[in-house]
């Protein structure tokens, strides 16, 4: 064996400035110690994109299969074919492949004997990279060899890591179309971009900024940062962040450094949306790509919840022109409909709702009397107590609001015409329309009924002036169980500061 790999020939390496403190595992697999020592000599100080090799040795196949079970970034495998029998690394390559299912590790066969397995039957049959006689392998032969299997295999681990961050960024996109407001998706950018990068939470400093094209380049406004609030303001950030953001809108276009990336992208309404990466050690050329596109998919989400938000705002402020038309014509305070909304949303969160199911409640609350407009002004203005019939005709609004709103498709409309139509309905099951009872009483219809009760007593009506806060709250409380639920009521007491406060933020 004396012959095997040694040779004057000399190889010049690749000269890659990719900086990495990572090692090239290799595995060498052969019941001959002198072929590991010669294999271990020749390639010492070896090194392939500035990474040297770490080797692990196995003296038969059975010892290789308990070092690839516990190391799982092995790149190169030598493998001779005749150890404990004569096709023993044949049966390793099949195990590797078909029951470790790892296909990336790139596998070399060097034997001996070559009679013992014919080359061509080897290379048809089995899952091998290359098969080398070892007599033929000599030190620039071997180098050779490794260099073009340690290509191979990082071509393979690039490809991996772009289909890993390709999926995340699909993940990432569904995540944001189901945010439902720019908070959220700040919160949603900074929780995927580790991810997309493979990263620790750590490892990166990330931040999100939007600007207008014809706004000051310092006029940016921070989505989104690492370590700060949900609303982080753009002094928080490092002076050489806010450089790279003020340099990207100036220039127009996406910047980057060795250790840090700035993505630009311009929408059509002339806005702009800026990611920031940055981490510690050099950035991969497949870092930068995978940001850009993930980059792209941010501002691409951010115009659509912007969208989103303004068609929200418009069903709102819609809800509330029309609750405050209904109020006027009554000749009530035009900031009830407001207050009850904001009661009726924090109800709903104390009560356990979702934030997006509160904040539907929110927007359609103010529709709540919406069918009095069907009432006529001698009763809808009464300063007195109303007679039986004009009372059975002052009821029908609940019915009226119901059918006014039950047949549209949108979830505030069809909120609104629940709530309509079931917050006059009782806890004990004495209301109207229906004479519900309990939970057969939508939460919504709940939440509403105490939310509009508690304002419209501590307001002038044209049948009564305000009630003092102590009167309301003591009917409120002697209703518990009968008008209303009283788990509401149990979270309205004991919660009353907070409903103080928006009350007093909207006043007549």
């Amino acid at each position: 064996m004396s012959s095997f790999l040694f040779s004057d020939e000399s190889i010049e390496e690749p000269n890659n400035p990719n900086l990495a403190s990572e090692y090239w595992d290799i595995l060498i697999v052969d019941d001959e110690e002198d072929i590991h020592q010669v294999t271990k000599l020749v390639l010492s100080g070896f090194e392939f994109e500035k990474k040297p090799l770490r080797f692990h040795h196995a003296y038969s196949a059975k010892q290789a299969k308990e070092i690839l079970e516990r190391e799982e970034l092995i790149s190169v495998g030598l493998v001779d074919v005749v150890m404990e029998t004569n096709h023993a690394g044949l049966d390793l390559i099949k195990y590797i492949r078909n029951e470790l299912e790892n296909h990336d590790v790139r596998l070399i066969l060097r034997t001996g004997q070559p009679g013992e397995a014919p080359e061509e039957s080897v290379i048809r049959d089995y899952d091998i990279n290359d098969y080398k006689n070892k007599t033929e392998l000599t030190a620039v032969k071997l180098k050779t060899l490794l260099y073009s299997a340690l290509r191979a295999h990082r071509d393979i681990q690039t490809i991996e890591r772009h289909k890993r961050g390709l999926e995340q960024i699909i993940n990432a996109s569904s995540s944001f179309l189901q945010c439902n407001s720019v908070r959220e998706f700040a919160s949603t950018i900074l929780e995927h971009v580790s991810n997309v990068m493979g990263l620790n939470d750590n490892d990166i400093y990330c931040a999100a900024a939007i600007n207008h094209a014809n706004d000051s380049a310092a006029k940016f406004r921070l989505l989104a940062a690492s370590g700060q609030g949900v609303e982080p303001k753009s002094s928080s950030i490092p002076e050489h962040v806010k450089a790279l953001f003020i340099e990207s809108h100036n220039v127009k276009a996406s910047r980057s450094t060795e250790t840090e990336y700035v993505g630009y992208f311009p929408s059509a309404g002339g806005g702009e949306t800026m990611l920031y990466v940055g981490k510690d050690s050099k950035m991969k050329s497949t870092d930068r790509q995978l940001l850009e596109f993930f980059a792209n998919n941010i501002a691409l989400a951010y115009d659509n919840i912007k969208l989103r938000e303004t068609v929200k705002d418009s069903q709102k402020e819609l809800s509330y022109i029309l609750g405050e038309a209904v109020e006027r014509r009554s000749k009530e305070t035009g900031s009830h409909v407001k207050r009850v909304a904001h009661y009726s949303m924090l109800l709903a969160q104390l009560y356990g709702l979702s934030d997006y199911r509160a904040e539907i409640i929110k927007l359609a609350s103010p529709l709540h009397d919406i069918g009095k407009i069907s009432i006529p002004d001698n009763i809808l203005n009464k300063p007195d107590k109303l007679t039986e019939s004009e009372w059975a005709i002052m009821m029908t609004h609940a019915q009226t609001g119901y059918e006014i709103l039950q047949h549209s498709s949108n979830e505030i409309l069809q909120c609104g015409a629940t709530i309509a139509h079931q917050h006059h309905e009782k806890w004990d099951g004495t209301g109207y329309p229906r004479g519900l009872k309990g939970e057969k009483i939508d939460i919504v219809g709940r939440i509403t009924a105490l939310a509009d009760v508690f304002d419209a007593l501590g307001s002038d009506r044209c049948y009564k002036p305000a009630w003092p806060l102590e009167k309301v709250l003591a009917l409120i409380e002697s209703e518990k169980g009968r008008q209303f639920d009283p788990k509401l009521v149990d979270l309205f007491i004991n919660n009353l500061d907070q409903f103080i406060a928006i009350r007093d933020s909207y006043p007549d």
